[in-house]
């Protein structure tokens, strides 16, 4: 797995496409730099800090590719349960401006849905935190990473990481054909009705409103059985 030895990304589209700002799904992450927190570790700091509660926050939503896909002989695989291994990661190889402007905007103890894209059943897996504010993307200036932009000028750099950790996941996954049947049925009255996720669906990192946040955290908690959707009052 090349997390292991080398900065991972996410991007399905050509770099060529998502430099033009063209919306696209893709994934991306890596190793934290050779550092990785125990489950131990990151359970006592989770719970001494209590991360989904409390203080003023935002919150996105990024997506990942769960299963093997290569691009230009590299694995950019990077699953949640990659990231509960790993600890931290860096969410690199973002090459669109509107997704790379998200993470611009990003704050350490931001929350962030983890979610699985292009797989049997796209939906949203866990929660991580960011942990590190934006810096500049080397990979964007490495001929051998897979989203390699051979346009970004290292005195001028356009692509930004962050680094995330590891928080939880969610009671049950919360499939995106769950979210688009909800949205289907109660329209503009869902609280669904303007995520990001549904209006832009190829933007990889996308903003989540607190009312979105709140909900898909309810939906999580709740049983749902063959096609049945919670209620939303």
């Amino acid at each position: 797995m090349v997390a292991k030895r080398s900065l991972r990304s996410a991007a399905s589209t050509t770099v060529n496409n998502t430099v033009t700002g063209e919306n696209s799904p893709r994934k991306r992450s890596k190793n934290k730099h050779g550092s990785t927190l125990s489950d131990a570790t990151n359970a006592q700091q989770h719970e001494q800090s209590n991360p989904i509660d409390g203080a003023e926050k935002s919150y996105w939503l990024f997506k990942a590719e769960p299963e093997s896909r290569i691009v230009d002989g590299v694995d950019v695989r990077f699953s949640f349960e990659d990231l509960r291994r790993e600890g931290q990661a860096s969410w690199d190889g973002v090459r669109n401006y509107e997704a790379r402007n998200c993470m611009q905007r990003m704050n350490v103890g931001d929350l962030g849905f983890f979610y699985h894209s292009n797989c049997k059943t796209p939906g949203i897996v866990g929660i991580l935190k960011v942990c590190k504010e934006a810096y500049i993307d080397y990979t964007a200036f490495d001929p051998k990473h897979p989203y390699y932009d051979p346009k970004s000028d290292k005195d001028k750099p356009k692509w930004f990481m962050v680094d995330v950790e590891y928080v939880r996941p969610l009671k049950r996954l919360i499939g995106l054909h769950e979210l688009k049947a909800h949205l289907a049925k109660y329209s503009s009255k869902s609280p669904l009705s303007d995520m990001a996720l549904m209006r832009k669906s190829r933007l990889s990192v996308s903003p989540v409103k607190e009312s979105e946040w709140k909900f898909i955290l309810e939906m999580a908690d709740k049983e749902v059985d063959g096609d049945a959707l919670p209620e939303h009052k």
